[in-house]
């Protein structure tokens, strides 16, 4: 089998539920993938060995500035006329189905040349009747045809009744410790702003992850960092806690190693304010609206909640995919379902949340 795997590189999140399912990949010899990211420039993606020979193209982004999106600069900064060039120079002729993460260049050519596509994303869940919260027509919209694929297999932390997969997780509760720091993982905050939050906690420990950063530096409580999967994966196994953006994966690796989260929504991004609501239904983080000290203070006072086990292995997904019967989520679904165990007191709050 011959698979095209479509990736969008403007959040982390993304390329990292990617990384899980090339490493299942590559333990097959009866299948191929390419891989194609966009929406990042190209010498800004990082540790993507495991990817090959893996191809970029421009595809569209969201531009951010101090916590929100910034609609306007959003479309000014979207080059159409290449999208739609680089969707009509793709060739899929030799692939049996597209894999897609939300990203719209092999969507959109996959839809133009009759390829069957998957869509194996997060953003794929909110075309069910999930907890949302923010939700406008235009984001409605957007959804629809932004990356618009024939089957909608979205990822969340629970499925509230719908063909709905859970994360997959590679690393286990076993790797988690409870050191003394505190992992600030915000990119689309200004960093002066995270620096002035953070200067109210002296006796604090912080390490913080920003993508401006390019050297490592120390600044009073705090250890500043560039980007890196390896090393902020150890932050976060020895993290005492983690302050981060409403983004997916990370919220759910938290989950899986059992981390206090406090989370502060990207604003004007929908997507995340509706990661919050489900993280407060199941009682798995506390939030704020601004980069608010007192909350923050309120937060560090709380205690580690229980690690719930999401899958390991994205096999059952690959099995699902070779029989090729795609329109058939449900027996999939029901199978990955039956492979996460959650603490009672979350199983209680969604029962009484949902």
């Amino acid at each position: 089998m011959k698979i095209l795997y479509g990736v969008q590189g403007t959040g982390n999140g993304h390329i990292a539920r990617a990384r899980i399912m090339a490493k299942a990949f590559a333990k097959r010899d009866d299948i191929e993938v390419d891989f194609i990211f966009s929406g990042r420039d190209p010498s800004r993606y990082f540790d993507m060995e495991v990817f090959g020979n893996y191809r970029t193209v421009s595809g569209l982004t969201f531009i951010t500035e101090n916590g929100q999106v910034n609609r306007w600069k959003t479309l000014r900064q979207a080059n159409v006329r290449q999208f739609i060039k680089d969707v009509k120079q793709l060739n899929v002729a030799k692939y049996h189905v597209l894999l897609n993460d939300f990203e719209p260049v092999t969507a959109w050519a996959a839809k133009m040349n009759d390829l069957s596509s998957i869509s194996i994303s997060h953003q794929a869940a909110f075309k069910h009747k999930v907890p949302k919260q923010g939700e406008t027509w235009a984001d409605r919209m957007l959804m629809r045809i932004f990356a618009p694929c024939d089957v909608n297999l979205g990822v969340h932390w629970y499925h509230f009744g719908f063909p709905i997969m859970p994360p997959f997780i590679e690393e286990p509760y076993s790797k988690a410790t409870t050191g003394d720091h505190v992992l600030v993982y915000l990119p689309f905050e200004n960093e002066t702003a995270i620096k002035s939050l953070l200067k109210n906690f002296p006796n604090e420990k912080f390490i913080c992850y920003h993508p401006e950063i390019d050297e490592p530096f120390s600044n009073e409580n705090s250890q500043w960092r560039p980007l890196s999967k390896q090393t902020f994966q150890q932050a976060l196994f020895d993290c005492a806690g983690v302050i981060a953006n409403g983004g997916f994966e990370l919220s759910s690796e938290c989950l899986q190693l059992g981390k206090k989260i406090l989370v502060k929504p990207l604003k004007n991004q929908y997507e995340q304010s509706s990661n919050r609501i489900t993280l407060e239904r199941m009682n798995r983080c506390e939030s704020m609206d601004t980069l608010d000290p007192q909350v923050v203070s309120k937060w560090l006072s709380k205690d580690s909640p229980e690690p719930i086990r999401y899958p390991d292995s994205p096999d059952i997904l690959i099995d699902w995919l070779m029989e090729g019967d795609y329109m058939d989520t449900k027996v999939l679904c029901k199978q990955l379902w039956e492979t996460t165990h959650f603490p009672e007191s979350v199983r209680l709050a969604l029962t009484h949340n949902g």
